[in-house]
């Protein structure tokens, strides 16, 4: 069995990678929004290269208004200086596997953010991090439940079965080159009694979350076993996150020595 590890991807290019077409479920054509270079973003990548160089803080804007994503990042002391939550299409595609569909969203929702500050003369040169959360049961993408009858039937199907949860982290650089990497985490669920998915169903915990269910939740009760990432399964894998932010040049210690002198140690 391919372990979550191996499921990881890193790339670095420029935009444009690797989603400018796709096949739409009506069989036509769906192309990403690109931008025209004369942007206030575009004309300042120089500029703001050499501001990081000389020790000035870089801004983050966060392509997501996810309670759960901030309260991670929070967590390991990252504070995004701007949220801006795309608005996109995240109906699935035709045959579209898991992995490729949680890359393809989560770049589609770091373009949107990306093109909302272009022309900000705050957030121009900020670096733009978005992320895009998939349950799985093989090859099935369980969305996200609009209906308690949809909730329901994603509870059964995961019921005493493992399924995988990928989360695919895009992060566009000043110089809008891109880093992207897919995150894979194997859960297991216990069988569910028919009163434990009617209490939770009841709970409502389920709406708004991937595959129907929150693991930082209630939902822990049913988990027997992970294999990977934890907070992977909560909406965002804190190590890897860390790794690309700092590997970008993001001061990712800075707030760290905020925490020791609120400590009053």
């Amino acid at each position: 069995m391919t372990s979550p590890k191996a499921g990881s991807l890193t790339v670095l290019s420029r935009l444009g990678w690797p989603f400018r077409r796709a096949t739409a479920p009506d069989g036509g054509e769906r192309t990403a929004n690109h931008w025209r270079p004369t942007s206030l973003r575009s004309e300042g990548a120089a500029a703001s290269a050499a501001a990081r160089k000389s020790g000035v803080r870089p801004r983050l804007v966060l392509a997501s208004a996810s309670p759960r994503r901030m309260q991670l990042l929070a967590q390991v002391g990252i504070e995004p200086d701007a949220l801006r939550p795309a608005q996109i299409d995240e109906t699935p595609l035709k045959g579209e596997l898991p992995r490729r569909y949680a890359l393809r969203v989560s770049y589609e929702k770091a373009l949107a953010a990306r093109e909302m500050i272009s022309n900000d003369p705050e957030l121009a040169d900020a670096f733009v991090l978005a992320a895009d959360t998939v349950v799985a049961h093989n090859r099935r993408i369980l969305i996200k439940p609009r209906s308690v009858d949809e909730a329901l039937a994603s509870l059964r199907l995961l019921s005493g079965r493992a399924h995988r949860v990928y989360t695919a982290v895009q992060l566009i650089r000043p110089d809008d080159k891109i880093r992207s990497k897919v995150v894979v985490t194997r859960v297991r669920f216990k069988r569910l009694s028919a009163d434990e998915m009617d209490s939770y169903i009841a709970s409502r915990e389920w709406k708004d979350k991937a595959g129907g269910y929150a693991i930082q939740g209630i939902a822990a009760a049913f988990v027997r076993k992970i294999s990977g990432s934890y907070t992977n399964v909560v909406g965002l894998p804190l190590h890897e996150v860390v790794l690309m932010l700092n590997g970008e040049g993001f001061p990712i210690h800075f707030n760290w020595l905020r925490f020791s002198d609120s400590s009053g140690d």
